[in-house]
């Protein structure tokens, strides 16, 4: 019994460590593991070299219906869901299968990195919740995130219905400048 109690902490180890060295706060470490927020610190510091963040998580919903945070949201939700039918990966492993292909896609397109994993977590979190959901584009049928409580039947997309100013970050501007 006691090696089966130390494989499960150095699982929990193990599951804390991948969601650190992605980016993962404190609370989402202290919500997917049961390893005590003393141990969660210490390793935080071990594998960062500083201490980890003070403050709450991002929590507002509003941040996922911006023009660029909706279209990385929501292709990391589309990437969650095949995750998720296509296989027997579930909870938190899914979240960090998903994280992954959604930051091998940025990469290989050359794309800004938007959603953190905490901010992919929380995502996560809202449309189990119903806070948010997915709903089919009119005009393209690709599968958005969206408010839960707007009314979904002539939802148009970010991608067929582009704002005037999307995607003009300073980040961008600055790259253009070079």
């Amino acid at each position: 019994m006691r090696n089966r109690s130390i494989l499960t902490e150095a699982k929990q180890i193990q599951l804390a460590t991948e969601l650190i060295q992605l980016g993962a706060r404190l609370q989402v470490l202290e919500m997917n593991t049961n390893l005590s927020r003393e141990r969660l610190v210490k390793l935080y510091k071990e594998i960062r070299g500083v201490s980890p963040p003070k403050g709450m998580l991002p929590y507002s919903e509003d941040w996922f219906m911006s023009w660029q945070p909706n279209m990385h949201s929501t292709l990391f939700m589309n990437i969650h869901n095949y995750v998720t039918t296509n296989s027997d990966v579930e909870g938190i492993d899914a979240l960090v299968k998903s994280y992954r292909l959604y930051l091998e896609h940025v990469k290989v397109n050359q794309l800004e990195k938007v959603l953190s994993l905490t901010r992919a977590w929380t995502l996560v979190r809202f449309v189990e919740s119903g806070v948010l959901c997915i709903a089919p584009c009119v005009n393209c049928h690709g599968k958005f995130v969206v408010h839960s409580l707007e009314i979904h039947s002539n939802h148009v997309c970010g991608l067929c219905n582009i704002p005037s100013r999307a995607g003009k970050t300073k980040k961008a501007a600055a790259l253009h400048l070079h």
